[in-house]
């Protein structure tokens, strides 16, 4: 699997409001953390805002900060918000036009490897990204 920029940003800019707990930043001094886009991340924080993940305060001092308790925020419910890309072409809301279905049965087995990353994002919390006590199942990562 792999998750879109705006995904990564969404994800990164929700840890670092929940690290910096209660306080409101700005789209700027988000993006200038990050060294990102202060457009894209604007337009991240704008679709994190929509879906109630922040409050956005308007005014000179304003910003965004998070709407609810980091523990409440699955990691999986924030990538389903923000990667609504298909998996591959014939994942896609349009249709397909791959010559191989239906006799095909990677879709079936992509769908299933998909729904097994979900699960495993699901198990987590955006608290759980900030806190070194959270104990992770050693990976192997030789492959």
């Amino acid at each position: 699997m792999r998750l879109t920029s705006f995904t990564d940003f969404g994800l990164r800019a929700l840890i670092l409001l929940a690290d910096r707990e209660g306080e409101t930043l700005s789209a700027s001094e988000i993006a200038d953390h990050f060294g990102v886009s202060r457009h894209h991340m604007a337009k991240v924080l704008q679709e994190l805002a929509a879906a109630g993940y922040l409050v956005g305060i308007r005014g000179a001092q304003g910003g965004v900060r998070l709407a609810r308790d980091p523990r409440d925020i699955r990691i999986g419910e924030v990538v389903r918000t923000l990667d609504n890309q298909p998996l591959v072409e014939c994942f896609s809301a349009e249709g397909s036009a791959c010559k191989l279905l239906p006799r095909c049965r990677l879709k079936a087995m992509l769908a299933r490897a998909q729904q097994g990353f979900m699960r495993e994002l699901d198990r987590f919390t955006l608290s759980d990204c900030l806190e070194q006590s959270a104990a992770l199942p050693a990976l192997d990562l030789s492959d």
